[in-house]
């Protein structure tokens, strides 16, 4: 693994411009400005930027108002549920959390997202979901009840569900089952394996595939990929994190959303521009701009 911290070089640019559906622009270096110029020399030319807590969905808000290639999502991510309940990130309990108030905290902060989803520039509501391996067994009941409020939140609002899910394939499916699912639900950052793949697709369930896809390990996610329909899949950053082979422990920013399309086509057995072509389509029909 390369832990060089120099950013990665230009790749070469797309002929057909794509968007990185799903990218942390105020976790990067640099400033936004620079991160969308940068991306958009390569033919990135649109980024979902997503909160995780609710000064992150407010900042993403107020980013995609200043912003026409940028749009938001916001949410409290799956670990901060249990750090808002309980008082640690892991959800293990602080002792008098409960007793000073977590649950009405949550609460409080769940309206905050909700107050955010209303406004035009927000495109969807997360990333949310379920963390079977940041969160220990006394954060679950937070966690799934912050999924609940969220997926509720988008489908009042018309919004897309961007899902965090980490290790939790079959909690994830039943809670979305259980709520009824949004009208239209990414997976971001796809995890599954092909079956997985297959009950998604079932579903019309979008499937966002990032820099490990790349990783020599990721086999399992390549035949995920593989059978992940045309039509719902997406491509993504997750940057700073997730960079692609071979930069894999270097920074990773939209620019680099080139290098993961690549190599996905070829996984698919399609040419760039047909895979371009297809995930720029399929980005905007699923956060409808």
């Amino acid at each position: 693994m390369d832990r060089n911290d120099a950013p990665p070089p230009l790749p070469e640019p797309l002929r057909v411009p794509v968007a990185d559906s799903h990218t942390h622009l105020d976790m990067q270096a640099g400033t936004v400005d620079e991160a969308l110029a940068k991306a958009a020399s390569v033919g990135v030319t649109t980024v979902v930027q997503v909160g995780c807590d609710l000064a992150g969905s407010r900042w993403a808000a107020q980013t995609a108002a200043a912003h026409d290639a940028v749009h938001a999502t916001v949410a409290l991510h799956p670990n901060e549920a249990p750090r808002i309940v309980l008082g640690d990130p892991d959800g293990t309990p602080r002792q008098g959390a409960r007793e000073a108030g977590g649950d009405g905290a949550l609460d409080e902060a769940l309206a905050g997202i909700d107050e955010l989803a209303a406004l035009p520039q927000v495109r969807g509501v997360g990333e949310t979901g379920l963390d079977h391996f940041r969160t220990g067994p006394d954060g679950m009941a937070a966690q799934q009840r912050s999924f609940r409020a969220h997926i509720e939140i988008a489908k009042r609002h018309g919004k897309a569900l961007v899902i965090h899910d980490r290790e939790a394939h079959d909690d994830v499916l039943r809670i979305l089952r259980e709520e009824g699912a949004p009208e239209r639900v990414v997976f971001h950052c796809f995890s599954g394996d092909a079956e997985m793949a297959g009950i998604c697709a079932a579903a019309g369930y979008f499937m966002s595939f990032a820099g490990n896809v790349t990783f020599k390990n990721a086999k399992t996610l390549r035949d995920a990929l593989a059978v992940a329909p045309a039509e719902l899949v997406l491509v993504e950053t997750d940057a700073p994190f997730l960079t692609p082979a071979p930069f894999r422990g270097r920074p990773n920013a939209p620019y680099l959303i080139p290098v993961t399309l690549r190599a996905m086509a070829e996984v698919k057995g399609l040419t760039e521009d047909a895979l371009a072509t297809a995930v720029a389509a399929n980005t905007a029909r699923a956060f409808g701009y």
